[in-house]
């Protein structure tokens, strides 16, 4: 358990060097995230799948999965903290939020609609759904 938690650290800790030193504008929890995957499908190649991902990261994973409603208590308190940002820019946030979840999903149908075209599962002649 130690060890994978020790490994998931160690990814982020990377990913923050990474982010900080190079100024990538991507957070470095998000790089160790993608050092993680990547070493994970080379550790799978070299040995017997699944190894590490059971042996050390998946206790440690679902240990924190869990308690993830734990990990929103900061984000919790950093909103309350802020509660006048909240108050001046409120509006401007929700409409942000709202057009940027739109926007989403209209990408999302166009990414989805291109994708079962370019596989043909799309349930037309000779699809397979």
């Amino acid at each position: 358990m130690i060890g994978g938690l020790a490994l998931l650290l160690l990814c982020q800790l990377v990913g923050e060097v990474i982010s900080w030193g190079l100024g990538l504008p991507v957070p470095g929890p998000v790089l160790g995230l993608v050092l993680l995957f990547a070493g994970l499908l080379a550790a799978e190649r070299l040995q017997k799948p699944g190894t590490i991902v059971d042996g050390a990261v998946a206790p440690v994973a679902e240990g924190l999965l869990r308690n993830l409603a734990l990990l929103f208590v900061p984000a919790g308190v950093g909103v309350i903290r802020h509660l006048d940002v909240l108050a001046a820019h409120g509006l401007g946030i929700a409409l942000a939020l709202l057009g940027s979840t739109a926007l989403t999903l209209v990408v999302t149908v166009f990414v989805f609609v291109a994708v079962a075209a370019r596989t043909d599962v799309a349930g037309g002649p000779g699809g397979t759904v």
